[in-house]
């Protein structure tokens, strides 16, 4: 299916994930750092998911809450995020179903310490929240913020 793009050449997912970001900002002044907020609104983002991107990010908190307690839920355009002590996002879940793309991407910002060398990926293509790709998913979250 393909997009229809505004003339900005943003779609209308895009355009509607920048204003979603616009409001996130804006709440995130009000609220500061603060935990319980920003764990709310990931709840609440994962709660308006579609059943197959939902488990995956349930899947993803379950992962970030056990191995890096340190960062902070917040949202990210729209999407789970987690941030560093910094306000920083270090990791995320795109959702398929938000973007119109046929797998969910777990994704990791520059913060996130993944360097092997001069090449290293950043991002992942989940389809399924299986033992495998929780225990996969939990090395990466733990080398993301060791």
């Amino acid at each position: 299916m393909a997009e229809t793009k505004t003339s900005d050449g943003l779609s209308a997912e895009e355009r509607a994930a920048v204003k979603e970001r616009a409001k996130e900002l804006r709440a995130q002044e009000k609220a500061g750092k603060s935990r319980e907020a920003g764990l709310k609104s990931v709840l609440d983002a994962i709660a308006k998911l579609e059943p197959e991107d939902r488990e995956l990010a349930e899947g993803l908190h379950r992962v970030v809450s056990a191995e890096a307690p340190s960062l902070v839920p917040k949202t990210y355009y729209g999407m789970p995020g987690y941030a560093n002590d910094e306000g920083k996002i270090v990791v995320f879940i795109q959702p398929a179903k938000k973007f119109k793309t046929r797998y969910a991407t777990i994704g990791f910002e520059d913060r996130a310490n993944l360097d092997d060398g001069d090449l290293w990926p950043v991002g992942f293509a989940v389809r399924a929240w299986t033992p495998d790709v929780e225990q996969k998913v939990t090395h990466l979250v733990r080398r993301a913020v060791g």
